[in-house]
C-alpha cells in the first residue's frame, strides 16, 4: 500500500496497485506550479483512492491538475483521454520503492541545473 497526502493533510491518497512510469517533468507548467521539477508516477484511475476536496485546474485542452485548496500542494495530473492518473511522488508518505524511469520535456527545463543521472531523457 502506497499512501500520501498534501502538506496540510486535508487531501490523502492511496493505492495498492504498482505505480508505473516514475518520471520527472521539466515542462513549463510543472515548473511554474511546483516551483521546480515535478516527479510523479501513475496508476489506473480506479486504483487510486483520493480523500478530500481536490481543486482541479484545467491546465490545457488535454489535461487537468489537482491541488489542495488549503495548502496549495500540487498532487495530481490527469489527461482527459486516458484512464490513468499521475500523483506526486514527493507527497508519498515514506519510501516509494520506485526507481526513476525517465525525464520528460527536458527541452523546457530550467537553465539553472544539469541532468547528469544517466536516466533516459525525452524532449
Amino acid at each position: 500500500m502506497l499512501k500520501g497526502s498534501c502538506l496540510c493533510g486535508d487531501i490523502t491518497f492511496e493505492t495498492e496497485a504498482e505505480p508505473q512510469g516514475a518520471s520527472m517533468c521539466h515542462c513549463g507548467q510543472c515548473r511554474k506550479q511546483s516551483g521546480g521539477i515535478w516527479s510523479s508516477a501513475y496508476v489506473a484511475d480506479n486504483d487510486l483512492t483520493i480523500t478530500g476536496d481536490v481543486l482541479w485546474f484545467e491546465a490545457s485542452q488535454t489535461a487537468k491538475r489537482g491541488s489542495c485548496q488549503r495548502c496549495g500542494s500540487y498532487l495530481f495530473w490527469k489527461a482527459h483521454d486516458e484512464d490513468t492518473i499521475s500523483f506526486a511522488l514527493g507527497a508519498v508518505d515514506g519510501p516509494t520503492g520506485l526507481e526513476l524511469t525517465k525525464h520528460i520535456f527536458v527541452r523546457d527545463k530550467g537553465d539553472y541545473y544539469a541532468l547528469a543521472d544517466g536516466v533516459p531523457q525525452k524532449d
